[in-house]
């Protein structure tokens, strides 16, 4: 799956649903079953710390510089601010089959899972 379709976007939203996560762009869609590390240049923050969804919101409106998905490694979003969204896809990390999903068209219909 190619999710480097993001590069060039801006992220739109960031939305909290349950127990999920999901980063909207113009049309794409990313849905989190894990809750993916804010990586800055001088520290990280995660699910459950102070000011996590702040990290995360904090790249609304931001652009994608790089974004990769390599099966059973990582998944990782870098922001043109530097900011890094990675989510480990390594089995030992995993607390489910799947971490997440892919929609190039932000339609559930075309949902690919990884």
């Amino acid at each position: 799956m190619d999710v480097s379709v993001i590069v060039g976007e801006e992220l739109k939203a960031v939305e909290f649903v349950e127990d999920f996560l999901q980063l909207r762009f113009e049309a794409p869609l990313l849905t989190f079953y894990a809750w993916p590390h804010v990586l800055f240049p001088e520290f990280s923050v995660a699910y459950g710390e102070p000011e996590y969804r702040n990290a995360l919101c904090a790249q609304i409106n931001d652009k994608v510089v790089q974004a990769s998905l390599e099966e059973g490694d990582a998944l990782t979003i870098e922001f043109e601010n530097g900011t890094v969204f990675g989510l480990s896809l390594r089995e030992e990390d995993l607390d489910g089959p799947e971490s997440g999903s892919y929609s190039e068209t932000g339609s559930a219909a075309d949902a690919q899972e990884f």
